[in-house]
């Protein structure tokens, strides 16, 4: 499962605590949790992941100058550009999770529906926790394959448990 979110998210925040719960369900469940790889969400979801024996991929990105992945990460995937890491991200993804977050969150909903509506992609299933995305969403959304609104991480749970195995 690939999850989307804001790398500048602090570990007090509700935001971590909901990307923390939802890595380590994902994990319960037998799905391995992808991300970014650096930090805020992406952290949070890798570290819930791994506290339930669950395996982690973090695709990081040499043109972003970071140091390497968070402690978390099993399996690093470098990419060279943002554009590979983000094509990367997508290919790995049996389904799509997006959590709040900003601009990098957005271009990476953004991409993944342009994706299925031009039919580019395998039609994994995507989901949005919370309601943050909802707006962008609707202004963009005639006649495309947005994600799935979902309340929770229960509710993102039972939508993918639905629809793709481990």
């Amino acid at each position: 499962m690939t999850i989307f979110g804001s790398g500048s998210i602090r570990a007090d925040e509700p935001a971590y605590a909901v990307a923390g719960e939802l890595g380590a369900e994902l994990a319960r469940r037998g799905w391995t949790v992808c991300n970014g790889g650096y930090g805020g969400t992406m952290e949070a979801s890798a570290r819930g992941a791994r506290e339930q024996g669950g395996h982690t991929i973090g695709v990081t990105c040499a043109a972003l100058g970071r140091s390497g992945p968070n402690p978390f990460i099993q399996e690093e995937r470098k990419t060279a550009t943002l554009l590979d890491r983000l094509g990367m991200l997508v290919e790995l993804g049996q389904a799509h999770v997006v959590l709040p977050g900003g601009a990098g969150t957005l271009l990476e909903l953004a991409y993944v529906m342009d994706l299925r509506n031009k039919r580019l992609a395998h039609p994994a299933p995507f989901v949005a926790i919370g309601t943050a995305w909802r707006p962008v969403v609707e202004c963009i959304q005639a006649g495309s394959a947005g994600p799935r609104f979902v309340r929770d991480v229960r509710e993102a749970l039972a939508y993918l448990a639905s629809t793709v195995a481990p």
